[in-house]
């Protein structure tokens, strides 16, 4: 994580850290690091429905001409649909102006490089380190300044794009899908993919007015989905975020659905089609043990990354994986896509329900979860878990699990937190094990601060 770039772009708050002076500054610097010949380069920049999506949107416009390219504006589109227009429109770069699932007072800035896929540290680097520079010697002379245009077909792209994945005679005829965009970026497209198919659709959540994107809606806050699913009994409930990049799955008895479940449903059915390009899934240390143990009863292996989805697809590009995600429903399938994609993992759960014939809830439990607790520990040492004496109790509480049991001790990366997470098919013995570590990381912080 740099100065500026921490795990997902640039992210915070509107007008405090995200300045029109800071987006036409990466403006500039991104384009000087994308400048590859003396051709036309060009960008594509989408963003959601934040009301600081305009001011960031102009100033990185500003920046990027200045520095001789022409950026093409896609506006409010899902971040896939960034990833996707930046390929297929062979342009030398793509932004999405977005913080995910923040409060609307938030935003970001993510950069795609002309493959579609998220930058390395190393390019971001580059562009941190021009950031910080004085950049008026590399500005374009007057003749050669970038030239700015919206392009039009932008969401049927999209929508064509996403019901391409699925099966050309694949019909949602007679399922009744209710559809929670979060008032965010995939509030046009997803329900109208979803009709296309031949859906009966029931939407909520689009409605933007630049100020209630992820508010009370949508993946991160689903509790109007799955009223909405039982007042008009609804086959399913799908949830995105603000930006539309993952998918929380509602059965039809109003039960959320979440990543693990998604991952296993199509690495069932991908397994069965010969679709799998490794007899594997990748997941993160949070992943559940009991997803672990349902692929190791297909054949499928789980290999666990560090939390974040740019770790999975690392892991993805490098060993050759199709499937991967989060247990926060960032599902990354990249047979068709360079990111996570909501809508897209969405469509492969429904086609599967639509095979299977089966009410959601019976396709969309393929295990029961093995109890799992999490607890933050406050502390003022990073270190503290690494003190001798907690990693006795550590190495206690790991024999004490046994070989059907896991522990995860990690600081987090945005506030001053141990987070300790534990996994084992007898709570009470889960819970003593969690609770004594805890108290052995609180007494070493202590002791440190002493």
């Amino acid at each position: 994580m740099g100065k500026y770039f921490g795990t997902d772009g640039i992210r915070g708050r509107a007008n405090g850290v995200i300045t029109p002076e800071l987006a036409l500054k990466v403006g500039q610097a991104a384009g000087l690091v994308f400048r590859r010949g003396e051709y036309r380069h060009r960008v594509v920049i989408g963003k959601d429905t934040r009301l600081s999506g305009y001011m960031i949107e102009n100033a990185l416009v500003a920046g990027f001409t200045s520095v001789g390219i022409d950026p093409m504006l896609l506006g409010p589109v899902p971040t896939p649909a960034v990833a996707m227009l930046t390929r297929s429109m062979r342009a030398d770069m793509g932004v999405m102006i977005s913080a995910s699932h923040n409060a609307y007072e938030d935003n970001g800035i993510k950069i795609f490089g002309p493959d579609g896929y998220k930058l390395t540290d190393e390019v971001e680097q580059q562009i941190e380190t021009l950031l910080d520079s004085d950049l008026r010697p590399q500005l374009a002379q007057s003749a050669e300044l970038g030239r700015a245009r919206r392009v039009d077909d932008v969401r049927a792209r999209y929508i064509e794009f996403a019901k391409l994945t699925l099966p050309r005679s694949l019909s949602l005829d007679g399922l009744r899908v209710v559809v929670d965009c979060a008032n965010g970026a995939g509030y046009k497209v997803a329900p109208e993919a979803l009709w296309e198919l031949g859906a009966e659709v029931i939407a909520i959540g689009v409605e933007p007015d630049g100020f209630n994107i992820n508010r009370e809606v949508g993946s991160t806050d689903p509790q109007a989905l799955i009223r909405k699913v039982k007042e008009v009994r609804a086959d399913v409930g799908i949830a995105l975020d603000g930006d539309a990049d993952r998918v929380l799955i509602i059965d039809e008895l109003g039960r959320p659905v979440n990543g693990d479940q998604v991952m296993a449903v199509i690495a069932q059915s991908w397994k069965e089609d010969g679709r799998l390009s490794k007899a594997g899934v990748v997941a993160t240390v949070m992943s559940n043990l009991g997803l672990e143990r349902y692929l190791d009863s297909i054949g499928l292996t789980l290999a666990r990354t560090n939390v974040g989805d740019r770790y999975v697809l690392e892991h993805m590009r490098e060993h050759g994986f199709n499937l991967g995600g989060e247990q926060s429903g960032h599902i990354i399938l990249s047979d068709y896509s360079t990111t996570g994609d909501g809508l897209i993992s969405a469509l492969q759960v429904l086609a599967v329900v639509r095979r299977l014939d089966k009410p959601v809830s019976q396709v969309c439990h393929r295990f029961d979860p093995v109890p799992q607790i999490l607890k933050n520990v406050r502390t003022t040492s990073s270190d503290a878990a690494n003190a001798d004496s907690v990693r006795r109790v550590i190495a206690d509480g790991e024999q004490r699990l046994g070989a059907g049991g896991r522990l995860l001790i990690r600081p987090s990366g945005t506030e001053p937190v141990i987070r300790v997470m534990g996994e084992c098919d007898d709570p009470v013995l889960l819970e003593n094990v969690v609770d004594s570590i805890c108290d052995a990381i609180r007494t070493s912080g202590r002791a440190a601060a002493e």
